[in-house]
Formats: C-alpha cells, structure tokens, sequence
C-alpha cells in the first residue's frame, strides 16, 4: 500500500503530538484514526481511485489525513487555499475535479460534494492509468497565466524515507504552495510536531513560538525582515528557536545582518526550492551568508551561461498546459541566475524579474538591499517602469516607519545608491507607499511594465 512506511512510522509514537492547532493537541495515533476515518468516508461517498479531489482549506491535521487517505486510494489531490495564487476556477479549468471537500477554519468541519468539471488532458489521463496518487500544484507564472503542476505523490514523499531529528515547527508556506506540502512532511515523517496557525501574522506566528516552544522556523525573507523591523524579539519570547530557514526569494543581506543580531542563538539557512523538482538540501556557507552549497540525495546540479539547472529524483511528472521545462537529458532550467564561488552558490534572481536600463541588466534585490540601510526605512519593492528611452527606469516604492517628507526620501536614496552602486542602478523614482510590499503569502510584490 502506498505510503505504508510512513503510518507504520506514526504507530511507533502513538502519544507524541502530531498537531498542534489553535491549541489543540492531535496525537500520533488520533492522526492514525483521522486517516482511517477518511478511507472509510471515502469508500461510503463512493470516490473512486483517479478521480481529482479538491481539498480548500489550510494546515490542520484533518486536511492532512484526508491528503494521505486520498494518496492511498490513488487519488489526484488538489490543494487550494481561500488566498490562492490563481483564482480556483481559473485552476480547475486546467485540471477539472471530480470531488470538493471543504474544511472551516477549526479543522474540524467541513463539507464533501460532487464538484464535477470535465477537462481532457493527456498527460494527466495517461498518469490516471498507472493507479499512481498524484498531486497538482498551481503557480501564477511569470506572466500571470497559472501553470498545473503535476506530481506523483508518492515519488515526491519518498524524500523522506530517511528519518531525520524531530522538530516543533510552524508549517509558514501555504496549503497549497509546494514548499508548505515539503515542510509539513519533512515534519511528520520525523515524528515531530506541527503548529498550525490561524493566520501568518507576525503576532500569530510569535505568539505560536512562544507557547508552543517552536523550534524550527521555515519562512520568507519579507516576513523575518518584518520580524526583525518591528523588534518582535523583544516583544515575544522567541528563544526556543534553533533554526530558522528561509528562501522563496532574494534575502537582502540587510535583513540577514539584522536577523543574526536578533537571534545569535538560532542557526540561519537559505534554502531552494522549486514546485517543479521539489526542495533541494542547503547549508549556507555561514549564518550572515548570502552564500550556499544545494544539492544533496536525488539532486544534480550545473550552470548553463550563468543560469542554474536542477536534475531531480523528485521532478513533476509534468505541466498539465505548458511545455515541460525538462531537457531530453532530464534537467530542468531554474531561469535563475547565479554566481559560483567553488562549491558554493549564489542566487542573483530570476531572468523575469531583471530591469532593463538603456540595455544594462540591473537585479532589483541589488538596490533593495542598499535602500534597506537607510534610517527610518521598514521596506523597499524596486521594479522597472517603462521608458521610450532607456526602455526601462528603476522605481522604489518604499514603506517609512515615521512620516517623512518624499523629497527628503528621494536624496537620500539616491545619494545612498549613488555611493554603493554604478550610476544606471540609482532609481529615477522613489514613492512612499502605506501598507504592505508583500504578497498574502509573504513574499516581495513587485510590479515591473516591460516594454
């Protein structure tokens, strides 16, 4: 049966916590129960192996159960969220579904219906047919268009075959972000404790760190540079972490240096990932740097003109609507750029997110991290805005934590950028904003118009 190791694994700790959420402690061995309860739900409601479930909600141990009672009856498993990356009709009508299940907030309840919607495709019919679990994942692309991501359930959890120390740890990634389904397994599969929260607030997240002694923190660089920004060290007791990871995106070396200041006893680890060949293993060259060696079992790397390729063990089985991405060779193109120090790798940003000025390739991170030094500054997002001219120039929207008079703003940026970085880098705009830079799902939201 699929994934047996695994619920063996869970039998052996029958009392240990499996959960944690909003306070409620959910065992090894009620998790065991969940699973068991949702085969037979299954079977009663009649849901056949190679149908496609949707599953809305977020981190729980009910939704959790209900992914691996789907898996072992060689269902394809569709995770959305209510903050979804693409709209959930947009996403159903690449994959189409056969079932809808609903949970509320609490995890408990939720509702099941036929939620039938036809769409034919060849690469998800022919993987039907091998009775193999699937799971489909969504991205909204660099254009916008959402692309499916098709993977075999099983072939993406035999990472963790090996069993690695447990932790306490916030599952921060998203129910449906590929990152968020690697950390929750990575989780269990070590018989450790998952905390799951209602939301990822900053007060949320802390306060859930310091009841629940969490000590591993997997998350993204604009939410610990909020983090660190608002003192939330200070304010929380966040002494029970030992490691906080974090990738997604570019991490400002700003933000890094403030972040080893708040938390000396805490190891600090970069780490990358992608949807399409799954989370590679990482060790950052030290805590403050931007520096980091990939790769690990079922990985290989290589450069191609100053762009990283990834082989995986764990590769998608493929795009549901988008060619494969995948060489004849099996190795897939990042499409992110890198610097190469020995064994140790660099990540300079996405070929998409370059600003093109007067035909000089400028990284947004690059600005950000010089505009993030500056006094009074919470947040910057740098991205291109189009030019009959130059094609591009370079706009810095920032977020101030006292008001502050734009022009005064604007010398200062420009006189900090001026000293630290070649002339076409220094922005020819620079806008407060109120509010946030990020995404819901915590991550850097820049605007670029390309022309």
């Amino acid at each position: 049966m699929k994934l047996d190791w695994l619920l063996s694994r869970f039998a052996t700790v029958p009392t240990h916590a499996a959960f944690v959420h909003q306070d409620r402690k959910v065992t090894y061995a009620q998790l065991l129960e969940l699973i068991s309860s949702f085969v037979d739900r299954l079977n009663h409601e009649g849901v056949r192996f190679g149908e496609r479930v949707v599953v809305l909600g977020d981190y729980t141990p009910e939704s959790f159960a209900l992914m691996l009672a789907l898996a072992q009856n060689s269902n394809i498993v569709i995770p959305l969220t209510r903050d979804s990356v693409v709209e959930v009709d947009a996403a159903l009508a690449i994959s189409g579904s056969d079932w809808l299940f609903v949970f509320e907030v609490d995890g408990r309840a939720f509702t099941i219906s036929k939620h039938q919607i036809d769409s034919e495709n060849e690469l998800l019919k022919s993987f039907i047919a091998t009775s193999a679990a699937g799971l489909i994942l969504f991205s909204s692309g660099s254009t916008g268009r959402p692309k499916a991501i098709l993977h075999d359930f099983e072939r993406v959890t035999k990472k963790f075959l090996v069993q690695r120390d447990p932790v306490v740890a916030i599952p921060f990634l998203m129910f449906d972000h590929f990152g968020g389904f690697n950390t929750v397994f990575a989780i269990t599969a070590s018989l450790g404790t998952v905390v799951s929260v209602e939301d990822r607030s900053v007060k949320s997240i802390c306060e859930a760190i310091e009841v629940h002694q969490v000590s591993l923190l997997p998350t993204t660089p604009s939410f610990l540079n909020l983090m660190t920004a608002f003192n939330a060290h200070r304010i929380y007791d966040l002494s029970s972490l030992r490691r906080i990871t974090y990738g997604t995106e570019i991490m400002p070396q700003t933000t890094l240096t403030r972040l080893q200041g708040s938390f000396p006893n805490a190891k600090l680890q970069q780490t990358y990932g992608l949807s399409e060949v799954g989370v590679l293993g990482s060790k950052s060259r030290n805590d403050g740097s931007l520096w980091m060696r990939i790769g690990g079992n079922g990985f290989q790397t290589k450069i191609v003109d100053g762009i990283l390729w990834v082989k995986s063990d764990f590769s998608m089985v493929g795009y549901l609507n988008a060619d494969s991405g995948f060489d004849d060779d099996g190795w897939f193109n990042t499409q992110d750029r890198v610097e190469v120090e020995g064994e140790y790798f660099k990540i300079l940003g996405r070929d998409s997110d370059l600003i093109n000025v007067g035909g000089q390739k400028v990284y947004p991170a690059e600005i950000e991290d010089v505009i993030m030094k500056l006094s009074n500054v919470v947040d910057v997002a740098v991205s291109g805005e189009s030019n009959a001219i130059l094609g591009q120039i370079i706009i810095a929207k920032v977020v101030v934590k006292e008001p502050e008079l734009v022009n005064d703003l604007k010398s200062r940026v420009r006189m900090a950028c001026k000293k630290s970085l070649t002339a076409f880098k220094v922005p020819a705009r620079v806008i407060i904003v109120e509010g946030q830079l990020y995404t819901s799902r915590q991550k850097k939201k820049r605007t670029a118009n390309v022309q």
